[in-house]
C-alpha cells in the first residue's frame, strides 16, 4: 500500500494554555516586581492574555500586585507591578542520600525555610519514608502561616518520574519503592519523584546560574555520580527515566574494583565513599563525612589538599567527555570539594579544558544542595503547569 504523510501533530487549547501560563509565571519570578506590559513584551502573549493569566495568578494566590506603582518615562499612568507571592505556599522537600535523609520546606522562589537532617539508622524504604513524613510533618506544624502544595523527592539512582518509583538504588539496596504512593498516603500531599541531578537542572534553570541557558548539563558527584541534560527547557529523561546513568562509564587508568565486576568505573573512583576511605588510609580524617576532608583541607593539611584537587581534576576529566557528546551551553557541577575551594574549581576546569573551562560553574546552593533538590522537584511541576493549582488552598 502506498505510504502516506502523517498528519502534523498541533499542540491543544489546553497545552498551549498550559505553556502560557507557564511563562507568564516564570516571567514574574525572573523579573519581578514586573508591569504587565512587560511580561507581554517579555513573553510575545497579547496583553489582554497577560491580563487575564495574572488576574488568575491573584486569585491563586501566586502573585500580588507590588505595593509601589511605577511610572513610564514619568508620564501617563502609573503602571502597578505585579510580583510573586512568596508568603502563602511551600513546598516540601525530600532529599533521600546513603548516610542520611533532608527534609526541608521551600518558599516559592526556591529558598530553604527550614531543614532537618536525619541521620539512617536503617536504610530500608519504610523507616526512611516514614521518618521523612514524620519530620515533614513537624515542619509543618512550625510554619502554621504556610500552606503545603506538595512534596518533591529526589533520589539517587534510577527513578521513574511518571510512576514515582525508586527502580533500583544499589547503595540503599532499594529496589521498585513505590515513593510516591507510599509518602503521599503518610502525608495526605501531591508527591512528586525525580532523580537528584534532573531536580537540581531545575533548580539552576528556575533559580539558579543556569537561568536562562538553552542548554544544561549538570553533573553530581557525591556517593552517587550520575548526570542531567536539559535542552530548551526540557529535561532529558528517557524511557522509564534511565537518562543520565554515567556510574559505569570507565575511567581511564582507574585501579577501584566496582561491584559490577570491573575496575575502573565513574562512580567507584568517583564518589565521596572513595575519597574518605583513601582519606582514613593516608591518616588525614576518620569516618566517612567528606566534610572532615575538607575542613582538613583548610586547616592546611596538604594531604588532604591533594587528595580534593586530583578528585576534581578527575571529575573535570569526565565532564568534558559528556562535553563532547552533548556540548551543552553551560555545565554545573555539584561536588564537595569544587563547592568550598578556588583550587578544586581551578582543577576541574583545567580537567574540562581551557576553551570550556568558562562554562563551567558549579552548584549555585553551595549551602543547601539537597534541600533545593528535593524541593525543585515540586516546583518544577508548579512553574510548568501553575493553573493545576487548586482555588482551595488559597
Amino acid at each position: 500500500m502506498p505510504r502516506t504523510a502523517a498528519p502534523p501533530v498541533t499542540p491543544t487549547l489546553t497545552s498551549r494554555r498550559r505553556t502560557s501560563a507557564s511563562v507568564v509565571l516564570r516571567s514574574v519570578l525572573e523579573h519581578g516586581p514586573v508591569a504587565r506590559s512587560t511580561i507581554a513584551r517579555l513573553t510575545g502573549l497579547s496583553p489582554a492574555s497577560v491580563t487575564d493569566y495574572c488576574t488568575r495568578f491573584t486569585e491563586l494566590g501566586l502573585i500580588r500586585e507590588s505595593a509601589v506603582p511605577r511610572r513610564s518615562n514619568g508620564v501617563g499612568r502609573p503602571h502597578v507591578p505585579v510580583d510573586l507571592d512568596d508568603s502563602r505556599f511551600v513546598v516540601g522537600g525530600v532529599h533521600v542520600a546513603v548516610p542520611y535523609t533532608t527534609v526541608a520546606l521551600l518558599d516559592l522562589r526556591g529558598r530553604v525555610l527550614a531543614r532537618r537532617e536525619l541521620k539512617h539508622e536503617r536504610t530500608a524504604p519504610e523507616p526512611v519514608l516514614a521518618r521523612a513524613a514524620e519530620a515533614l510533618g513537624a515542619l509543618l506544624d512550625n510554619a502554621p502561616g504556610c500552606r503545603p502544595l506538595g512534596v518533591g523527592v529526589a533520589v539517587g539512582g534510577w527513578v521513574d518520574r511518571d510512576s514515582g518509583t525508586v527502580v533500583e538504588h544499589p547503595l540503599l539496596d532499594w529496589h521498585d519503592v513505590p515513593v510516591r504512593q507510599v509518602l503521599g498516603t503518610l502525608t495526605g500531599l501531591p508527591v512528586h519523584v525525580d532523580g537528584h541531578a534532573r531536580a537540581l537542572v531545575n533548580a539552576e534553570r528556575l533559580f539558579g546560574r543556569a537561568r536562562g541557558s538553552r542548554s544544561v548539563l549538570h553533573l553530581f558527584v557525591g556517593n552517587v555520580v550520575d548526570a542531567a541534560f536539559a535542552t530548551h527547557d526540557e529535561v532529558h529523561h528517557g524511557p522509564r527515566s534511565q537518562a543520565g546513568a554515567i556510574a559505569h562509564l570507565p575511567v581511564p587508568g582507574g585501579t577501584e574494583p566496582c561491584d559490577c565486576g570491573r575496575v575502573g568505573c565513574l562512580q567507584v573512583e568517583l564518589s565521596e565513599r572513595t575519597l574518605c576511605r583513601r582519606a582514613r588510609r593516608a591518616g588525614i580524617t576518620e569516618g566517612v563525612n567528606p566534610m572532615h576532608v575538607v575542613a582538613a583541607a583548610a586547616a592546611g593539611d596538604p594531604g588532604a589538599v591533594r587528595l580534593l584537587v586530583e578528585r576534581a581534576g578527575a571529575v573535570g576529566r569526565a565532564a568534558r567527555l559528556l562535553l563532547d557528546v552533548l556540548n551543552p551551553e553551560t555545565v554545573v557541577v555539584t561536588e564537595v570539594g569544587v563547592l568550598h575551594r578556588e583550587d578544586c574549581l581551578a582543577a576541574l576546569r583545567e580537567g574540562v579544558g581551557d576553551e570550556r573551562a568558562a562554562s563551567v560553574v558549579p552548584s549555585s546552593f553551595p549551602d543547601s544542595v539537597l534541600a533545593v533538590a528535593g524541593g525543585s522537584v515540586a516546583l518544577d511541576v508548579l512553574y510548568r503547569d501553575p493553573l493545576t493549582l487548586s482555588p482551595e488552598r488559597n
